[in-house]
């Protein structure tokens, strides 16, 4: 820590001494926010200029001794105390100990001493800081691992489930008319598609977690990427939902292969739109608009679905994290954390505008890895459409 940016409370109740101490601190380049001479002030000034760190004499007005203003100071404030006293004798110091301070100078004392006492006070309360949040991220570590194997694990045990039945009556039921049997062998495929998508979920999330998680353009032709994306989906939905493709552009940008990762780009897309259709159960349109602009890219996925609630906006793009208003509809709460962190590999960026009972639109704007749309000069200005 900078000696220029230190702060430091100093509590002494003998104005000279305290002046002095003072002159000394900012000699050496530590700014003295206040100087208290009681229990009563000392904490206040803690609250109202939350200091680095404090020089504590044991002797000081009031009722409250300096000791006791210490533990008080570290319990609620988790500041780091110097004390600075004329007091050595064995019960101060058995009393002192007692609080676990990060110095202990005798007066009088040599400025050089202060200084390396209030350095080393310093260092001691980041490393405690250091450790604190290891100790934190380790504990949030743990728990999202036991969470991530149950979700992953229940969502496993379904289709799982739904092969077995299916392979189960396949076996049992040999004379099976073959409309029924095409039904059951469609319900099986689902479901290895199913466990296929949440492997590659996993994949992705522990790339991301091991910082793997790498960008690699290649030229991509975005309208016919897009379009067989939406015909594959449509396939899977059903007569749920009615999935649309429409690409907008400005007449001057002439279309050339743009440079995208394919894979992450098919995880936004496809987790965004099965989002949209699962998320949708009274069925509805499903829009994925293409609108080019001046050197980027946007994809806006558009649903009339149940919409997320106010309140789970500012956490859907966390792990495992699924909106109050979902109920029963199957899910991991990892798709859109995935969304995320391959939008953020892109560089690009990623909103969302929803209201509950009416729909959601998410926003993917990213830039191509080098300049893949080309405009052809024209001296005519050309605007998008108003809608957009």
């Amino acid at each position: 820590m900078s000696t220029v940016t230190v702060k430091i409370l100093v509590v002494e109740d003998e104005p000279v001494i305290a002046l002095d101490i003072k002159q000394r601190l900012n000699h050496l380049g530590y700014q003295v926010v206040a100087i208290a001479d009681c229990a009563e002030s000392a904490l206040a000034a803690v609250a109202q200029h939350q200091p680095d760190l404090a020089l504590m004499d044991i002797r000081i007005r009031g009722e409250i001794n300096g000791i006791a203003t210490a533990a008080k100071v570290r319990q609620e404030y988790n500041l780091p105390v110097v004390f600075l006293t004329a007091h050595a004798d064995a019960a101060t110091l058995a009393q002192v100990k007692a609080t676990q301070p990060f110095g202990y100078i005798t007066k009088p004392f040599e400025t050089q001493d202060l200084s390396t006492a209030i350095e080393i006070a310093l260092s001691r309360q980041q490393a405690e800081i250091a450790i604190q949040n290891a100790l934190i991220q380790e504990k949030e570590l743990h728990e999202m691992k036991s969470q991530f194997i149950a979700v992953v694990s229940h969502e496993f045990r379904n289709p799982l489930s739904s092969i077995l039945f299916c392979i189960d009556l396949l076996e049992r039921q040999e004379q099976l008319a073959p409309e029924k049997k095409q039904i059951y062998l469609q319900r099986a495929r689902s479901s290895v598609e199913r466990m296929k998508e949440l492997l590659e979920e996993v994949l992705v999330i522990g790339e991301a977690d091991a910082g793997k998680l790498l960008c690699q353009p290649t030229p991509l032709d975005l309208p016919n990427f897009c379009q067989e994306l939406i015909e594959e989906l449509q396939g899977r939905a059903g007569h749920q939902c009615t999935l649309g493709f429409a690409l907008h552009k400005a007449e001057a940008i002439e279309l050339k292969p743009a440079f995208f990762d394919a894979k992450l780009l098919r995880h936004i897309l496809s987790n965004l739109l099965s989002n949209a259709i699962k998320y949708s159960p009274q069925g509805g349109e499903v829009n994925l608009d293409l609108i080019y602009r001046p050197e980027q890219v946007t994809f806006r996925v558009q649903d009339r679905g149940i919409g997320i609630p106010a309140s789970d906006l500012n956490q859907i793009f966390h792990s495992f994290h699924r909106a109050k208003n979902v109920k029963t509809i199957p899910g991991t709460g990892l798709g859109l954390s995935i969304v995320k962190q391959c939008v953020e590999a892109h560089g690009g960026e990623i909103t969302v505008e929803s209201q509950e009972g009416v729909g959601t639109t998410f926003m993917v704007t990213l830039q191509p890895a080098s300049a893949e749309i080309a405009f052809s000069p024209s001296p005519q200005k050309t605007e998008l459409s108003d809608k957009f």
